[in-house]
């Protein structure tokens, strides 16, 4: 008997570690092992957690139709799993292990932990397009600037594209499928697809009527312009290699375009891979490290005051606060967004990028360390091909420009929605006039910030 044991590849469809296990000829059951305890630690928000749950239940279901027993093993952290997965595999009298590779540091200690006690461990990769180490400079190093590592991406994929791989179980007489719960906190993620709905309609519906505006449409938070697949990408649920290569399908020449402004999004796709090579090759990541050195050297002043306002969206900056109250309510973020509140967090209140790094996984549907780590650290300055620190955006001017009529804002802060459009993106002097004490006073006056910015980074 083979065991596949997922984690952060919860799909059949081109699942390297399932295929590998078919290929034996051997029986096989699947493996799931939650972990509260270590997800806490981690961060990992109540929604997301919703979202492995309803899919692990999914492939339980998939399993079971198919005859297979899909197994569901408890345990606390990290090292208890690795225990009761030892243990389980001497006493079944497993023989083999199947599993997907997980960049991250805590996740690759425990697998060599497990081949040390002799577990026969098959390890492979499938969370990105095109496998990492593979992807150097002339130096035989990794690039630490996105741009080239983008067009020496595009040109591997033209010498040898990347084909996904099409796993079907064995039909045999359906087995009873049992209910899969975490016994965790959770929130509710229903309004979210499950991944089989998302590639069947959603994914075909944004490359025929929002892909050719997509390089418009992204960066305005009240347009439905994005394709939503990044909470999908970030648990394993759609593989990126079956989105590029449906994106090839449509548009066969989407690689020869991707520095044209209709390539925009399949250069997301290659900033998801560059910051996942990133983790692979500078394990310091891991550890929540600068990038960039030089930035070790700067104390952040760290306002707790700042910090509260920040997350409990009151800082006097509608368009801060609407993102805020958008993460808060619906557990994901726009993400033009994104940009704005991390640049404010970090260059008008002076407050440590880590912080705002952990408050964003705990909430935030699509939490993925390294993308996360990587938007953060470009936002504050400290990271790899990161916005320069002297670059501070002004939050007024991004209202105006990316929420234009300001139907984003009003929607998610109903104190504003008598203010005339006119007045809204910052809307304190209008209301002292009228005297509305409906919106809270700015916690920063953007030019004096901007300049505290510029005199703090300079330390470095």
């Amino acid at each position: 008997m083979n065991i596949v044991w997922f984690r952060n590849d919860l799909r059949l469809d081109d699942n390297p570690a399932l295929q590998a296990a078919l290929s034996t000829g051997h029986p096989l059951c699947g493996l799931f092992i939650s972990t509260p305890k270590q997800w806490q630690q981690h961060d990992l928000a109540p929604i997301k957690i919703d979202l492995i749950e309803r899919h692990v239940n999914l492939l339980a279901q998939q399993f079971s139709r198919m005859g297979v027993r899909f197994i569901h093993l408890k345990a606390t952290d990290f090292h208890d799993q690795a225990q009761q997965l030892l243990d389980y595999c001497q006493s079944e009298q497993i023989e083999n292990l199947y599993a997907n590779e997980e960049v991250e540091l805590n996740e690759r200690q425990r697998d060599q932990w497990l081949i040390k006690q002799g577990l026969k461990l098959h390890l492979f990769e499938a969370d990105v397009i095109v496998a990492k180490g593979k992807i150097l400079n002339k130096q035989g190093e990794m690039y630490k600037v996105f741009t080239p590592f983008k067009k020496a991406w595009a040109s591997h994929l033209m010498r040898e594209p990347a084909k996904p791989l099409l796993v079907e179980l064995n039909k045999n007489q359906a087995i009873e499928c049992p209910v899969i719960g975490f016994d965790t906190n959770t929130k509710d993620s229903s309004k979210w697809p499950l991944a089989e709905v998302i590639l069947r309609q959603v994914l075909p519906t944004f490359f025929h009527h929002k892909y050719h505006d997509y390089h418009h449409d992204r960066d305005y938070p009240a347009l439905k312009g994005t394709s939503g697949l990044s909470p999908y990408l970030a648990i394993g649920a759609i593989s990126p290699r079956r989105v590029f290569a449906e994106l090839c399908h449509h548009f066969p020449h989407a690689l020869e375009n991707i520095s044209q402004p209709q390539g925009s999004w399949l250069n997301e796709l290659a900033w998801r891979d560059f910051y996942r090579h990133l983790l692979h090759h500078f394990p310091k990541l891991n550890k929540h490290q600068n990038f960039n050195d030089k930035y070790d050297a700067l104390t952040w002043p760290n306002s707790a005051e700042l910090f509260e306002a920040w997350k409990n969206a009151k800082t006097g900056y509608p368009i801060v606060d609407a993102a805020m109250r958008q993460l808060m309510q619906t557990g994901w973020m726009h993400n033009r967004l994104r940009m704005i509140v991390a640049s404010f967090l970090t260059k008008h209140c002076l407050v440590d990028w880590r912080l705002g790094e952990q408050f964003f996984m705990q909430h935030l549907i699509d939490g993925d360390l390294c993308a996360n780590n990587g938007g953060w650290q470009w936002s504050a300055g400290t990271g790899c091909d990161a916005q320069p620190y002297f670059r501070i955006f002004n939050p007024i001017s991004q209202s105006e420009k990316y929420d234009p009529d300001g139907s984003f804002i009003r929607k998610y802060l109903p104190e504003l929605e008598e203010v005339p459009l006119k007045y809204l993106h910052f809307p304190h002097e209008y209301l002292k006039h009228h005297q509305i004490e409906s919106y809270w006073p700015a916690i920063v006056d953007h030019a004096t910030a901007r300049q505290q910015a510029l005199s703090f980074y300079q330390q470095a």
